[in-house]
C-alpha cells in the first residue's frame, strides 16, 4: 500500500479585513442580538479597529444589511442555486442534504437564523417564505407524479418539513442533551435527516 501523504491542498489565501469584520459581526449578532452588539464588540470580535468596520460597512445599520445579504446568500446558495431533481428521483434526501450543509459549513448562519426566527424579524421572515416556496414546489411534483397519499393536505404538507427542520434549529442546544453527541457532528445529522425524512416518506407518501 502506498503510504505516501496526499497531494498537499493549495493554501487558502487568508480572509480579508472585509470578511473578518463580517464574519465576527455575524457571530456577534447570533450570539448577543442586534441591539446588543454595537461596532465596537464587533471590531475586537475581529481584531480590528472601530474605524475600520465604518470605513468597510458605514454605520451599524450597513453591517446589518451586509450580513443579512450573506445569510441570504449562504442560504440560496445551499438549498436553491440548482433545482431540485424531479420524482422519482429522492428529492427529500436532496433536500435534506442541502439544509444539513448549512449546518455543517456555516453554524454562525444556522444561530443568526435561529435568533431571527424566535425575534420574528424581517429577514427570517423572508428566509421563511423562500423555503416555503422550495417546499411547495416539492410537494406539487410528488403530486403530480402520485406519490402522496390521498387526501392530504397540501398546505400542511409543504409546512411540516419546514416546522420540523426549523424546530430543530432553534432547539438544538436542548435536543444536543439528548443525543451522544452534538447534533452538528456528521454523525448525529445523518441520523437526523434520516429520520425526517423516513418520517414524511411513511405520512405522506405511497409505497
Amino acid at each position: 500500500m502506498d503510504k505516501r501523504p496526499p497531494f498537499p491542498r493549495p493554501k487558502l489565501p487568508d480572509p480579508s479585513a472585509k470578511e473578518r469584520i463580517l464574519a465576527a459581526a455575524l457571530g456577534c449578532f447570533a450570539v448577543d442580538g442586534l441591539a446588543a452588539t454595537s461596532l465596537g464588540a464587533v471590531a475586537a470580535r475581529a481584531g480590528a479597529s472601530t474605524g475600520l468596520v465604518q470605513h468597510h460597512f458605514g454605520t451599524k445599520a450597513g453591517l446589518v444589511t451586509a450580513v443579512n445579504e450573506h445569510v441570504l446568500r449562504v442560504a440560496a446558495d445551499a438549498i436553491a442555486s440548482q433545482p431540485l431533481p424531479a420524482p422519482p428521483a429522492d428529492t427529500l434526501a436532496e433536500l435534506g442534504r442541502r439544509v444539513t450543509s448549512i449546518m455543517t459549513d456555516n453554524p454562525d448562519v444556522v444561530d443568526y437564523l435561529a435568533r431571527g426566527f424566535l425575534d420574528g424579524d424581517e429577514l427570517a421572515a423572508t428566509i421563511f417564505d423562500g423555503l416555503v416556496a422550495i417546499s411547495t414546489d416539492l410537494w406539487n411534483q410528488l403530486a403530480e407524479h402520485h406519490l402522496l397519499q390521498p387526501g392530504i393536505d397540501r398546505t400542511w404538507a409543504a409546512l411540516h418539513p419546514l416546522i420540523l427542520v426549523l424546530g430543530t434549529v432553534v432547539l438544538r442546544k436542548q435536543i444536543d442533551r439528548h443525543l451522544p453527541e452534538p447534533l452538528a457532528t456528521p454523525t448525529q445529522l445523518h441520523r437526523w435527516d434520516n429520520a425526517v425524512a423516513q418520517l414524511l416518506r411513511s405520512g405522506l407518501l405511497t409505497g
